[in-house]
């Protein structure tokens, strides 16, 4: 099992646990009291900071329950932390605008990560068609 390496900005957060069987995903806590009004924007400290290991890097992302408990939405809809951001002022952050008023408090667990490999070199090679069965349409349901 990989170690990682963690530094915790606050002593009032639970600590990060890996709940096998459960999920993959592992559950980030706000480390601060935030208020925010309706349409503000607000960088939420997430009390750690982590030493990845070379060639990995960590995906965040809301919690399922995050807007219907919170009223937000990540402005930047998935989080990358990649290896090199991992001095000791490093702290993770969740970057928040409110769809409404409402209260995070220190502790309410906000998002989630996972760690995951670096996408490895890809060398793309132009044609002028592809092998593939031509769905057509947008997306994955193939439909406009």
């Amino acid at each position: 099992m990989p170690k990682i390496k963690i530094k915790y900005f606050s002593d009032k957060i639970e600590k990060l646990t890996y709940i096998d069987g459960k999920s993959d995903w592992i559950d980030l806590r706000a480390a601060d009291d935030i208020i925010l009004k309706k349409g503000e924007f607000k960088l939420v400290p997430l009390g750690v900071a982590m030493e990845l290991p070379r060639g990995y890097e960590a995906h965040v992302v809301p919690r399922s329950s995050t807007f219907k408990n919170f009223g937000i939405i990540q402005t930047n809809h998935q989080g990358v932390i990649d290896c090199s951001y991992c001095g000791d002022n490093d702290q993770w952050f969740m970057p928040v605008l409110a769809v409404r008023d409402t209260e995070i408090h220190v502790n309410d667990r906000i998002c989630q990560f996972r760690i995951m490999e670096n996408q490895p070199k890809i060398d793309f090679e132009e044609v002028i068609s592809l092998d593939g069965n031509d769905r057509g349409g947008f997306g994955s349901t193939g439909k406009s």
